[in-house]
């Protein structure tokens, strides 16, 4: 058996595993036991739970607070408290479970809890039932109210607001066992975007690197937010999970051109430590394009994208070095992806670099 309080342990538990500590913990104290320590059962072990605090509020109702050990991620919910009231009922052995302040509520469809709900998933939701059965007393249920006080300020910090959850953060966990954050896990956190869009019925969706691209998105074009798609540094990724989703017709690249560049030379993972072929991959297409030898050494010096623009400006190549960039784009990415595809590169500002293609795209601009 695991046990579980706060430390910088390597693995943690799941925000799931908390609220269900903090369940029983609640049910226990209903009945003047007030735990140190509860064990719970979690799909794939047992877990003793460090309990922070207990309250009898009165012959039918508890409340217990537990809070999220630390461990070795960067996981924004580490140290956070998690609060579950629990009133016992007359309904025979069923458990009803509700969010309170601080648990995100479902607004669109596309994840695995309906609109309306809130953000507790299944196994979370599994997990408190399945520990409270155990000490219900006989002919009664219960209801528990999951409390999360710092869930609206944690919210804006995490993927919830892209996905359509509102006013807090989610109750998650699929083992129980909170490790270190595994590449897969992210990614999954991505992916999430596309069911989302699907479920909202959009064919044309617009993909984006990061936050740059997200904002001169919305800043530009007349665009619904869950049609954009954050893909981060895995392009590949994101556009194979796209393309099992027969539903989504086109995908139009949109961001920054210091990481949509790196496509048109078949770089279809941008994160930096992995490759940083940018300053070769501009050279090259200002070669292609005509600049003179002076031109060419003097944007091999550069560092960053944006002094290679500065120079292309300076050599009236802008339109042309970039608009070849996005043609080679999108002809990789067809030839590689059965979907049709659209590229529009921008600058840090959000001035257009593509102004062809950018008027090809499925979205409509809005005006000046």
């Amino acid at each position: 058996m695991e046990a579980h309080k706060n430390s910088k342990d390597k693995s943690g538990i799941t925000t799931g595993s908390v609220a269900t500590a903090a369940s029983l913990a609640a049910l226990l104290t209903i009945e003047d036991n007030n735990p140190e320590y509860v064990e719970i059962q979690t799909p794939t072990t047992k877990v003793k739970v460090k309990i922070e605090k207990t309250q009898k509020i009165d012959t039918k109702t508890a409340k217990a607070t537990v809070e999220k050990p630390n461990y070795d991620d960067p996981d924004i919910t580490r140290g956070i408290e998690i609060i579950s009231q629990v009133t016992l009922n007359d309904e025979d052995g069923i458990v009803t479970i509700k969010g309170g302040k601080g648990v995100g509520l479902i607004t669109k469809p596309g994840l695995q809890i309906p609109v309306g709900e809130h953000a507790i998933n299944p196994v979370p939701r599994d997990m408190i039932k399945t520990n409270l059965k155990r000490y219900l007393p006989k002919g009664c249920g219960a209801t528990v109210t999951i409390i999360i006080p710092e869930g609206e300020k944690l919210a804006p910090k995490t993927m919830n607001p892209r996905l359509g959850i509102v006013e807090g953060i989610s109750v998650l966990g699929t083992t129980g066992i909170a490790r270190p954050m595994s590449l897969k896990a992210y990614k999954d956190s991505l992916r999430v975007q596309l069911d989302v869009a699907v479920s909202n019925g959009y064919h044309d969706l617009l993909f984006v690197p990061g936050n740059i691209g997200t904002r001169i998105a919305q800043e530009k074009l007349i665009i619904d937010p869950d049609q954009i798609i954050e893909m981060s540094n895995y392009v590949g990724y994101m556009l194979d999970e796209a393309e099992k989703l027969k539903e989504i017709k086109s995908i139009t690249l949109f961001g920054h051109a210091g990481k949509l560049i790196k496509i048109a030379a078949g770089i279809f993972n941008t994160k930096q430590s992995e490759t940083d072929a940018r300053r070769e991959i501009m050279t090259c297409y200002a070669a292609l394009c005509g600049a003179n030898q002076s031109t060419i050494h003097e944007i091999f010096e550069c560092i960053t994208t944006e002094d290679v623009i500065k120079i292309l400006d300076k050599n009236n190549l802008t339109d042309k070095v970039f608009e070849m960039i996005a043609d080679e784009i999108v002809n990789l990415c067809e030839l590689k992806y059965d979907m049709k595809f659209y590229v529009t590169i921008v600058k840090m500002n959000g001035d257009i670099l593509t102004p062809k293609h950018a008027h090809l795209i499925p979205f409509t601009w809005k005006e000046n």
